[in-house]
């Protein structure tokens, strides 16, 4: 161990006391009346605290760096937190002489001249306690249950955390002895907390918590005024009147100086969780050093030796992984083994051990001899009989009764010491010294003998087993090899540390060196993999590495060597590196070159290794290999082992011979014999014959790949129509590639062959033979899944989305039918083709009320039905809108057109669905209003689009518009205005309430191609009248004198009304027309509610129905005018009046709102 001064500073004032914060990152010193804060890492003194009156004794932090707290001789104790601002004060009556933190709670405990305190952030004051003496120092234990005070008068009092005292233990000097300083051991591993006490008797003694006293008291011979643990436990400082600190072990064993000073020290500590110390002295010094232990450790073979808390030895069986642990109570100097000897140099004396046994795991060892004398050497070799000292340039050579025999002096300093063997008491040594001279030493002979000289500093030394060849590592990390006889420098390699030979192979070393463990063999290139650390020893396939102070072995395979010298055909060496540890697969190689090499001598070894004894079969393999193949197969048939001859024969395409050597034997082994001529005609390049072969051999699948690989149809069908439907495996295969080679029918043949429809099924789906796979879904429903799902896809991908949406829906994949939809919804929108989109959304709209029927969803379905029914509504109506602001050339009449923007007005919800513009619906509105004379609507329509982003191409036209119109009149045509056929009041143009009478609150009903209002008035069923009732009753029209004649025809399923007038069609008082009366100004609707007794007036001819399917309610309306026909699609249920209806259908051939042909049946 040896103290490196890392910085220093000095102070005014003594330096009383010292704490770090946890994280080591800074220092508090109590000096003078100040606080002093240092930053650890360079001594920088970050800020000094004035706080206290007169001279600060004490300071601690608390365990969770949160807080720290000072004592001084002004009677105060002041909480500080960590960003060093002041937080707390309170007083004793004397001066506060130490302070403390538990490390679990934080509880502060501050001890004066008198008394005690006890204090937490959770209470409000601080608890006192009396005490007999002075208390001079203070520590709580590790669990923080229990407070140690030490006194003036020699008494140590443990107290709990209430302040009770448990345990009182009196120092035999009394008030001759004051206790000093007092500190608990922190270590967790500990069974007992453990208490050092250091007093003014100058001793130091350890004491359990009970108060039973650990060992003696150690003297000091000086005064100690501090004493402190490392962070683990393991080591305690001690500093005192001797003026300098001291290294001792937990148990009390003194280890060395730590630094010496110029005054008493008052106060020493160790940097949390490191080997740093500080040391703060009476004269203002303050001094940071760093501790630095070396390893200490010695290592022979597979043993290793190594220094552990610096007074113990423990001695480590590297193979077998046993332990021994030598308690030697003194400072581990030096360690060296070697055979069944090993020295530990301690302080004072150098003792020799020896194990009991002879044994190789034998870990029991004896004191054999003490060298009772003080020692000073940089290096420690043990041998047999002797000790060898190395310092600086001397060797000296003693008994192990310390008898000096010999001693040589050297021309420079010694780098590298190695026992490498020898009779007991004869021994060699091989010395590196630094001017690079490298010399062999025997124990009994005062001549050392030079091997070589480089031009480098040594560094590592290593002698191969047979002494032949020496291996350096120098000062330039260069590995070299030399032979020692001559002298030549056979080759070397960089980045290397360490060197180690193979004790059991003259060829192979190791080097380690910049991360990599690099292994060479003999002169081929080296092999690396990834190592940490110092190779320390090679023996067999294991290497011994030393990694920070741990030595471990490494097992590592000699396969890489083993295959360099197979390349190069060196049989007998690459059979010795198979036996240092190499794998299963890498003997049965050896097996098969040497052989092949026709080194006989060295398979037979590699035979016996494996455990085979059988003559006969290895002669027959080195008769294979000299070409004798007959006799080679009579040995092979001798030995029991007939399937290497046929291997053999049919390895070397002898087919011939080995159907000759097998006669009429077993069906099985012809079989095989056959097959494998199969395969070497395959690899030969005839597919055919080895068709026929694999054929007669019953080798199927293999006939069939070659078929199917070459495109031979016809032979796959053969194959095919031969087989029995139970071979179901070749079967499949030759399906499989008879659907590569685009013959679906042949494997439609096949696949029905052996019965797998869902194979058939996916055949017709992959090849798009959708007529066939209809037809098989018709016999078999449980495949519709897997016919309709593919044939939508395939609509989908061939643009034809409608047919897919449909086909998604025959199969019941209502989901991704829906999907579909959404999609051409959305294209449509963003193609601006508002018409298709109308038709989209009513569709998803019949979807949404198809899966409503569902009572889980029909909630949420019901919900998404009206509000797609209202999005298509909306886009029918805007689709005429953006063709006249689009197209050059209109097709919709002024009034429709003015219809249309109102309706849409009133009708857009607040967030306008995507595509439809305000901007053109107002415009639209504007232009028309003006020229069907409605100006006041038109000046709002004007007004209104001054507030929206108008596009280019529309700003002259609105700029004209808005000038212009001021020229006419303000108010708007009567014609113009609505009409509630309910109340018969006047509605204006624009109306707040929407598209309802702003009277009555009826909802108007529009055309679906003009927008007009209707003269059309829904009404309601009484309750318990049900749908079939309701039609019954108005079929039954009970007949009225002077009532109209009203015609109903049926028109391609489309309700029509004509209504022909008579002369008094308003004869009688209608019952219908009483019940729609209602309260006026009221602000909610009344809908009309009819009993029997109305229905029963009512015409069949007047009513239109809508007969929702369910979920939904039936609808009905009543026509209020006899001089109009209305026609309602049967499938969408848009009103038309009926000659635009007529007019529609014959132009677009269906209903132009739902697209239903006119030939198409009703729902």
């Amino acid at each position: 161990m040896r103290a490196v001064l890392t910085w220093r500073d000095k102070a005014e004032h003594c330096i009383n006391d010292i704490a770090f914060k946890p994280d080591g990152t800074q220092l508090i010193l109590a000096a003078g009346s100040r606080l002093l804060v240092y930053d650890t890492s360079d001594g920088t003194l970050l800020q000094p605290l004035k706080g206290h009156k007169d001279t600060v004794y004490c300071v601690a932090y608390a365990k969770d760096g949160k807080r720290f707290a000072s004592g001084s001789a002004d009677k105060s104790v002041i909480i500080w937190t960590s960003k060093l601002e002041g937080i707390l004060k309170y007083t004793h009556n004397d001066a506060i002489q130490c302070v403390s933190y538990n490390p679990i709670t934080h509880q502060l405990a501050s001890c004066s001249s008198s008394d005690f305190g006890l204090w937490s952030p959770e209470q409000k004051s601080v608890s006192k306690h009396k005490s007999s003496s002075k208390i001079i120092c203070c520590s709580w234990t590790n669990d923080g249950q229990y407070l140690a005070l030490g006194m003036f008068n020699g008494i140590i009092s443990i107290r709990n955390k209430n302040g009770e005292e448990k345990v009182k233990i009196e120092r035999p000097g009394g008030s001759l002895s004051p206790v000093w300083s007092i500190c608990w051991n922190p270590s967790r591993e500990e069974r007992n907390d453990i208490l050092a006490v250091a007093d003014w008797g100058q001793k130091v003694s350890f004491y359990q918590l009970s108060g039973k006293q650990i060992g003696k008291d150690r003297a000091l011979n000086f005064d100690p005024c501090c004493i402190s643990y490392f962070t683990k436990g393991e080591y305690i400082l001690l500093g005192g009147s001797d003026k300098q600190v001291s290294l001792f072990t937990k148990d009390g064993v003194r280890l060395g100086t730590v630094g010496e000073q110029n005054s008493w020290v008052w106060t020493c500590q160790a940097k949390p969780d490191s080997n740093y110390v500080v040391v703060g002295c009476q004269d203002g010094t303050i001094s940071f050093y760093q501790l630095i232990f070396s390893t200490v450790h010695g290592l022979y073979k597979d043993r290793y030796a190594y220094r552990d808390s610096m007074t113990d030895v423990i001695v480590q069986h590297l193979i077998t992984e046993q332990k021994v642990r030598i308690k030697c109570k003194e400072l581990v100097k030096k360690i060296a083994i070697y055979r069944n000897r090993l020295a530990i140099q301690l302080p004072e004396k150098i003792l020799i051990y020896e194990l009991y046994s002879e044994d190789s795991s034998d870990m029991h060892y004896r004191v054999k001899e003490k060298i009772v004398k003080k020692f000073e050497c940089n290096l420690l070799v043990v041998c047999a009989n002797h000790i060898i000292l190395c310092q600086e340039k001397r060797l000296q050579c003693l008994s192990f009764s310390g008898v000096k025999e010999r001693e040589w002096q050297m021309e420079s300093l010694i780098r590298y010491i190695k026992v490498i063997g020898g009779p007991p008491g004869r021994e060699g040594l091989l010395v590196g010294l630094k001017n690079g001279q490298i010399l062999k030493i025997f124990v009994d002979n005062l001549f050392a003998i030079i091997l070589l000289k480089q031009a480098t500093a040594v560094r590592c030394l290593d002698m191969s087993a047979s002494r032949k060849k020496l291996a350096v590592v120098d000062e330039n990390d260069t590995c070299l090899v030399y032979d020692i006889d001559t002298k030549e420098l056979l080759f070397q390699e960089p980045n290397a540390n360490s060197v180690a030979w193979n004790t059991q192979c003259e060829d192979m070393l190791c080097f380690s060196g910049g991360g990599y463990l690099n292994i060479k063999a003999s002169t081929f290139p080296v092999h690396r993999q990834k190592l940490q650390g110092f190779v320390v020893g090679y023996n067999g396939s294991k290497i011994f590495c030393l990694h920070v102070f741990s030595i471990s072995a490494v097992e590592v395979p000699q396969s890489a060597p083993m295959y360099q010298y197979l390349d190069r055909k060196l049989f007998k060496e690459a059979y010795q590196i198979a036996c240092l540890g190499v794998t299963d697969t890498d003997w049965r190689e050896l097996a098969m070159e040497a052989p092949e090499g026709l080194d006989f001598e060295t398979a037979k070894k590699e035979r016996k290794k494996r455990g085979e004894t059988n003559n006969d079969l290895f002669l027959a393999d080195v008769f294979s290999y000299q070409g004798k193949f007959h006799e080679a197969a009579k040995l092979y048939k001798r030995s029991g082992h007939e399937n290497l001859a046929l291997e053999m024969y049919t390895d070397l395409c002898m087919f011939e011979y080995a159907k000759d050597f097998l006669g009429s034997g077993d069906p099985k082994e012809t079989k095989m014999l056959i097959t494998k001529q199969a395969d070497w005609a395959r690899n030969i390049k005839e597919p055919k014959a080895a068709v026929e072969m694999y054929i007669s051999a019953g080798e199927h699948v293999k006939a069939i790949e070659i078929c199917g690989d070459h495109g031979w149809v016809d032979m796959l069908i053969d194959i095919a129509r031969k087989l029995d439907k139970a071979e179901r495996e070749p079967l499949l295969l030759c399906a499989t590639y008879l659907k590569k080679l685009d013959s679906p029918g042949y494997a439609a043949e096949t696949y029905l062959k052996m019965g797998d429809l869902k194979s058939l099924v996916q055949l017709h789906v992959e090849t798009q033979r959708w007529d066939e796979a209809f037809a098989l879904g018709e016999k078999h429903p449980e495949f519709k899944d897997d016919i309709y799902v593919p044939y939508a896809q395939w609509l989908a991908e061939n643009d034809r989305f409608e047919e897919a949406q449909k086909a998604f829906h025959k199969a019941g994949r209502q989901r991704e039918a829906v999907q579909v939809l959404e999609q051409l919804t959305n294209n449509a929108v963003a193609e601006s083709r508002f018409n298709d989109a109308a038709y989209y959304y009513w569709m998803l709209s019949m979807q949404c009320l198809d899966i409503a029927q569902d009572p889980a969803q029909k909630d949420t379905m019901l919900g998404k039905f009206h509000h797609f029914q209202r999005l298509a509504e909306l886009y029918h109506g805007y689709h005429a809108i953006h063709r006249h602001t689009e197209d050059p050339f209109s097709v919709h009449r002024p009034e429709t057109l003015f219809n249309i923007s109102r309706f849409l007005l009133h009708s857009l919800p607040k967030d306008t669905p995507s595509g439809i513009s305000k901007v053109k619906i107002l415009f639209t509105l504007a232009k028309q209003s003006k020229a069907l004379g409605a100006y006041r609507l038109a000046r709002h329509a004007y007004d209104k689009l001054r507030g929206l982003y108008i596009p280019a191409k529309f700003q002259k036209s609105i700029e004209l518009g808005t000038l212009t119109i001021r020229a006419k009149p303000f108010h708007d045509s009567e014609e113009l205005v609505p009409l509630c056929y309910r109340c018969s009041t006047n509605n204006p143009l624009l109306n707040n309430l929407g598209n309802v009478c702003i009277n009555c609150r009826q909802p108007f009903i529009f055309s679906a191609s003009s927008y007009d209002v209707l003269h059309l008035v829904e009404f309601y069923l009484e309750e318990g009248i049900t749908d079939e009732e309701a039609i019954s009753l108005i079929d039954l029209e009970v007949l009225r004198p002077k009532q109209d004649d009203r015609q109903q025809e049926i028109a391609n399923s489309s309700q029509i009304l004509r209504l022909v007038e008579t002369k008094d069609s308003m004869g009688d008082e209608d019952p219908f027309t009483a019940k729609l009366s209602f309260e006026q100004g009221g602000s909610e609707f009344v809908p009309v509610v009819v009993s029997r007794l109305v229905l029963r007036s009512m015409s069949r001819r007047d009513v239109l129905i809508k007969r929702w399917p369910p979920p939904l309610r039936w609808q009905y309306f009543r026509s209020l005018l006899p001089d109009a026909s209305i026609t309602m699609c049967p499938s969408c249920f848009q009103m038309f009046h009926s000659e635009d209806y007529e007019l529609l259908v014959l132009q677009h051939g269906c209903c132009p709102y739902c697209r239903r042909c006119k030939d198409d049946p009703g729902p």
